[in-house]
């Protein structure tokens, strides 16, 4: 690496800080070259919660981005986000809370906006303690959005000009989204000719510069049964299959629309057998996710397409109950970084 790679505290409250801690005892050599963007003395609890009697993790405080290259295994780079103070408690959303995790989302992407770093994984924030955090942070329901408002703003351009999508994926299955956080009946409007056919064009020139190929993309239908030839709904006939005929006029390689109870089986891939698509386009949040996390939340990788810097993250939440107990599993994280990793090293970003 000759930059650093960012990594986001998190909701200091919430598990982020341990599975940081984990990442950088269990997977030494992945996340060499890492640092973290947050508070050294929630850092060091995190340290203390996982030494089990053991040597604690050695935390160090770093000025610069750039000190985390040299960084020995085992050791915590931290560039410290604001003034040290008592960590959050455990398991309690504060307005506190969220806008430290908000801050740190905030430094590391300008900086991978001017070119700093390599990339940066974000640990899981909580969204009402977002919300509590005042604007400009409560402005936004989760990561995503508040990553494209700072893109947009540092390239001097509209959010139109900018379209982002959310990516969730692993070993076995790759999803992409119409429509992000809002409601459902909100979600169901977002299913416009427009929005199906950007979404395509997004997924299609992302996935062709990380597979080095076009992708086979097969797209879910909104309704049961895919709308069962209009009995159940027509959204299929009015809206998605127009906008599939759109991107398959422009070259891209796109089937559907498929029953959404079979479409995410026909894709996966197992066995060293490839599925029959390489991704899947959902039309709304939870229809793409729940296959996704039910083969395995410890496996799966949240990536953003359509930012000009290389953004992902573990595919779970900052997990309150269990916070402070130890029981974290960090493959998530450490997944998360293996990807960044090898998204910023193509020649073009996604």
């Amino acid at each position: 690496m000759n930059k650093p790679m960012a990594i986001t505290l998190g909701d200091p409250a919430g598990i982020g800080p341990e599975i940081i801690a984990k990442a950088f005892r269990d997977a030494p050599e992945e996340m060499r070259g890492c640092f973290v963007v947050g508070d050294v003395t929630t850092m060091r609890r995190a340290s203390g919660l996982i030494s089990q009697g053991l040597v604690r993790l050695p935390v160090a405080w770093i000025e610069t981005s750039a000190e985390a290259l040299t960084a020995p295994p085992r050791c915590v780079p931290v560039l410290q986000i604001g003034t040290p103070a008592p960590p959050a408690a455990f398991g309690v959303i504060s307005s506190d809370a969220g806008k430290l995790a908000a801050e740190c989302v905030v430094w590391a992407a300008k900086a991978a906006l001017r070119g700093e770093i390599s990339a940066l994984v974000t640990a899981p924030l909580h969204k009402e303690a977002l919300a509590l955090a005042g604007e400009p942070h409560s402005c936004y329901p989760g990561h995503t959005e508040m990553l494209q408002a700072l893109a947009v703003a540092h390239a001097g351009v509209t959010l139109a000009d900018m379209p982002v999508r959310m990516m969730l994926a692993n070993d076995e299955l790759r999803v992409v989204l119409v429509s992000i956080h809002m409601s459902l009946r909100d979600a169901i409007g977002a299913v416009t000719f427009e929005n199906v056919l950007q979404t395509l064009q997004i997924t299609h020139r992302s996935l062709q510069t990380m597979l080095e190929r076009a992708p086979r993309i097969g797209v879910a239908g909104l309704n049961p049964h895919a709308g069962e030839g209009g009995l159940f709904g027509r959204e299929e006939i009015d809206i998605i299959a127009p906008a599939i005929a759109a991107a398959r006029a422009q070259g891209l390689h796109v089937e559907g629309p498929f029953a959404p109870d079979t479409v995410f089986m026909r894709a996966r891939a197992q066995a060293g057998n490839p599925g029959e698509f390489d991704v899947v386009l959902a039309m709304y949040h939870d229809q793409g996710l729940i296959p996704v996390k039910y083969l395995g939340v410890e496996k799966g990788v949240n990536v953003t397409l359509g930012l000009p810097l290389v953004r992902t993250s573990p595919d779970h939440g900052t997990a309150f109950d269990i916070a402070g107990t130890g029981q974290a599993d960090a493959s998530s994280l450490i997944s998360a970084v293996s990807v960044a990793r090898q998204i910023s090293a193509l020649p073009a970003g996604i």
